[in-house]
């Protein structure tokens, strides 16, 4: 492959992050078992690499062709290189498992390392929010990708422990209160440890918030809706949309076991932002078609959504914590700020939905 120095950088808001990239070792390792891979499924680099470095990943586009292809071939114009910290290096076993399991809304990996959390993962075509805002704006637009992702959710429920099995975090529904504690004690020692002043929130009015949460917990579970994987960052820049009617759903960092309504939480934010919280019955409902049938009512799923849909900003702080050994304390600090304010959501009297 080619010299790491033609590669294009950006390291967007993070100039400072440190990540494995910056290591000539650890990029020769990730470089050569990409170019392998490509060789032995009959593809070569054909350009200059684009790297995407943050604290939570490394990202490398790296454009390939077939040698001898003609420009009608369909080989893939472009492959991505993932590497996660330790935090999230579950994504690439589990990308790998999700393309067996559930084919049809995910990339099928070309080649994974479990081990060092590395994805070597096709072209997806166009992502969601291209497609949007090419088109006119229409809240409907989320209807299937919605019902899609909710039918993925119920298809998964048998796999629950093989997820955990896999390395994905179990933040079952009964459970939720020990992450929170978790999260809370991540974000009070980092107020604490760092030397960067760090404005409020105060971990003393985290924990203040345990009781409520408590009580949501106990009645979401007392509805009986199964856990399963919980996206936990389903916003429009996290599905492709290749062909109408078509949606695979990746980027899986941030996933957890745990109660599938949390995932709502996500796109509910982004379909008010464009839309308007007018656009949000319909799309619930939407989301919640799937999981009819199994004699719980409209109401109950309802009250369902709007529990999880508070719990999910749980899930939202656990993932500001998974960064690459050695994150300077600014970004932990930044991670930890970011944590508090979405666990802070909890305080809310109104639902988000």
């Amino acid at each position: 492959m080619e010299d790491d120095a033609s590669a294009i950088l950006d390291r967007g808001q993070y100039e400072d992050a440190k990540t494995p990239w910056d290591q000539a070792t650890w990029r020769d390792a990730a470089l050569g078992w990409a170019g392998r891979e490509l060789a032995s499924r009959g593809l070569r680099e054909a350009g200059r690499r684009g790297v995407r470095l943050r604290p939570w990943s490394v990202l490398v586009r790296i454009p390939v062709e077939a040698p001898g292809a003609s420009t009608a071939s369909t080989a893939p114009t472009a492959v991505w290189l993932k590497a996660n910290p330790p935090g999230s290096a579950f994504e690439a076993p589990l990308t790998a498992a999700l393309a067996r399991w559930v084919p049809e809304y995910v990339l099928e990996p070309l080649a994974v390392d479990a081990d060092r959390g590395w994805s070597l993962l096709p072209d997806g075509g166009e992502l969601f929010w291209q497609v949007l805002n090419r088109g006119p704006a229409d809240p409907r637009a989320w209807e299937e990708p919605l019902r899609q992702y909710a039918t993925m959710q119920r298809t998964l429920v048998p796999y629950t422990k093989d997820l955990e099995q896999l390395g994905v975090p179990s933040a079952r529904t009964t459970a939720l209160p020990e992450v929170f504690d978790r999260t809370v004690e991540f974000i009070r020692s980092v107020l604490t440890d760092n030397t960067t002043p760090l404005r409020q929130p105060d971990p003393a009015q985290l924990s203040a918030l345990r009781p409520r949460l408590l009580n949501w917990c106990e009645e979401l579970a007392e509805l009986g809706i199964p856990d399963s994987l919980d996206h936990s960052d389903l916003h429009d820049g996290q599905l492709f949309n290749p062909e109408p009617g078509r949606f695979t759903f990746f980027d899986w960092g941030d996933a957890a076991v745990s109660h599938p309504f949390c995932s709502f939480l996500v796109p509910a934010g982004r379909i008010t932002d464009r839309y308007g919280p007018e656009a949000l019955p319909r799309l619930r409902d939407a989301y919640l078609e799937p999981w009819t049938g199994d004699g719980r009512t409209t109401a109950e799923l309802r009250r369902a959504l709007s529990l999880a849909g508070r719990l999910g900003a749980i899930g939202r702080a656990v993932s500001w914590g998974r960064h690459f050994p050695g994150a300077s304390d600014a970004t932990r600090a930044a991670g930890a700020t970011a944590s508090a304010e979405w666990l802070l959501e909890l305080a809310s009297d109104e639902p988000p939905f």
